[in-house]
């Protein structure tokens, strides 16, 4: 009797460490309410993407809408161009494509034009906007409105309407140095940033990483800068496979 006790104790014991293992494979949480924010590249979308499958589903170019592979879906992001301030608010139409892990997101082609982005150098800054928010609140009025009139226009006839008389200063590229690094994290103590400093040396073969202090309790962990997109986006995928929680790609620093 005491056998068949024993026996039926550990079934049960099993059981729960078997529980446990399972909750440990539950997949990440996407986020949704809470702050985000990741300055970086965006992929601009083209069918010729989608056919070489870089991207694994399409979009249409047309409307405010970005596929992302953190933030969940239908939230509202806030997508602004450095270079000259412009900004916009977009929509997250999914978060489960696949598209490559350099890109922060994929923007359509109306996005891009509206944000006036180098199509060469497409970088933005992307903010996650809370639902509360009373700039969403508006904004999300008119959304479904200006999805309709984006469906009606065909996607190489989109004009760009700009109040401002300085329309042709804003739109002319300006060639500029291509000069970027990959911010890895802030930390508190120097000790600590010293210590990622030798855990990239150790365990990549990337060689150009530095400390930058930023003030008396935070120090910025970059490598870069690089001259090239090639050469930066080999290094991310790089140190991605280190599993940083939120890798971004500073410029000019």
């Amino acid at each position: 009797m005491n056998y068949k006790k024993i026996i039926t104790i550990f079934l049960i014991i099993f059981l729960t460490g078997c529980n446990q293992f399972e909750k440990q494979d539950k997949p990440i949480n996407y986020i949704g309410g809470q702050k985000y924010k990741n300055t970086g590249f965006a992929l601009i979308y083209d069918n010729q993407l989608k056919k070489n499958k870089i991207i694994s589903k399409k979009i249409d170019n047309r409307s405010l809408l970005i596929f992302h592979n953190k933030i969940k879906k239908n939230s509202f992001v806030k997508i602004t161009n450095p270079a000259n301030n412009r900004s916009l608010i977009a929509e997250v139409v999914s978060n489960n494509v696949k598209f490559p892990d350099f890109y922060n997101s994929v923007i359509t082609k109306r996005i891009a034009e509206e944000l006036f982005l180098n199509p060469q150098e497409p970088y933005i800054d992307l903010v996650l906007i809370s639902k509360n928010s009373t700039f969403v609140a508006k904004k999300a009025k008119t959304f479904e409105e200006e999805k309709k009139v984006a469906e009606k226009a065909p996607v190489d006839g989109i004009t760009i309407d700009n109040l401002n008389s300085n329309k042709n200063k804003e739109n002319k590229k300006v060639k500029q140095k291509f000069s970027y690094s990959i911010k890895i994290a802030d930390f508190y103590y120097k000790d600590s940033a010293e210590n990622m400093i030798n855990r990239i040396r150790d365990e990549t073969n990337l060689k150009n990483s530095i400390i930058r202090k930023l003030s008396q309790t935070k120090y910025r962990v970059l490598i870069g800068p690089f001259n090239d997109i090639k050469n930066l986006e080999n290094s991310f995928n790089e140190i991605k496979l280190l599993n940083f929680e939120n890798i971004e790609i500073l410029k000019d620093v």
